[in-house]
């Protein structure tokens, strides 16, 4: 069964050094939620089969993934399963500030307040406001991608439409906390977007995000 919802924040200074491609399929098995195939793999990154196996023996030997043999079923060769490696793998530092701050506001939101959506979401919407402070935007679609920058260097890993009017983001770095309260968690995030927003001269209204929207992502829609 497919998860819904994003994958935890992972970073490793090893993979710092690895080719695009390369940085791709380990970025696919990273947001896997089991271990999956060659065949799998190629098609879903749309790659030859000998390619991913390539890649995937060197990020074996480099001991950023793990590989498995599947029990074989009637006749035929058994094949390999592979999987992200997680036993060295820790958030990046800014990551990790942001995740520890967020997680003890949404806790002290959840605990003390009448409103923890409405709380949460002003909370978010101020902690935004100055994640964008000093910064400018020509229009509002500099804005929008501007507030996909801030998302990107908070750890949820997101990717957009040509327009940037839809992104998924595909990590979250209060993921457990989100899981656990997603009321008070994602309007904080949701309200992070909305300050940015405001502060670089966009437009926070009808913007929106659908928490555990579908596997692999949440869904932020930005209005324009």
């Amino acid at each position: 069964m497919e998860i819904l919802g994003p994958a935890p924040v992972r970073h490793d200074a090893a993979a710092a050094s690895l080719s695009d491609r390369r940085s791709r399929i380990l970025e696919s098995l990273q947001q896997s939620a089991a271990p999956t195939t060659v065949a799998a793999l190629a098609g879903q990154l749309g790659l030859h089969q000998n390619t991913v196996r390539e890649h995937l023996d060197a990020l074996v030997e480099r001991d950023l993934a793990t590989r498995a043999l599947i029990a074989s079923v009637g006749r035929g060769r058994p094949a390999w399963s592979y999987a992200a490696a997680t036993d060295h793998v820790e958030p990046d530092a800014r990551v990790r500030d942001y995740a520890g701050l967020a997680t003890a506001l949404a806790g002290h939101i959840a605990r003390t307040s009448d409103d923890p959506t409405g709380d949460a979401l002003s909370a978010g919407r101020f902690w935004g406001q100055e994640l964008a402070v000093g910064d400018a935007a020509r229009s509002p679609a500099a804005a929008r991608r501007r507030v996909i920058e801030l998302l990107a260097g908070l750890g949820f890993d997101p990717t957009t439409d040509a327009r940037v009017t839809k992104a998924r983001l595909r990590q979250c770095p209060l993921l457990d906390a989100a899981r656990a309260n997603p009321d008070v968690v994602c309007s904080v995030h949701l309200g992070i977007v909305h300050g940015a927003l405001d502060a670089l001269g966009g437009e926070s209204e009808g913007t929106t995000l659908t928490p555990f929207a579908e596997p692999g992502a949440c869904l932020l829609h930005l209005a324009t």
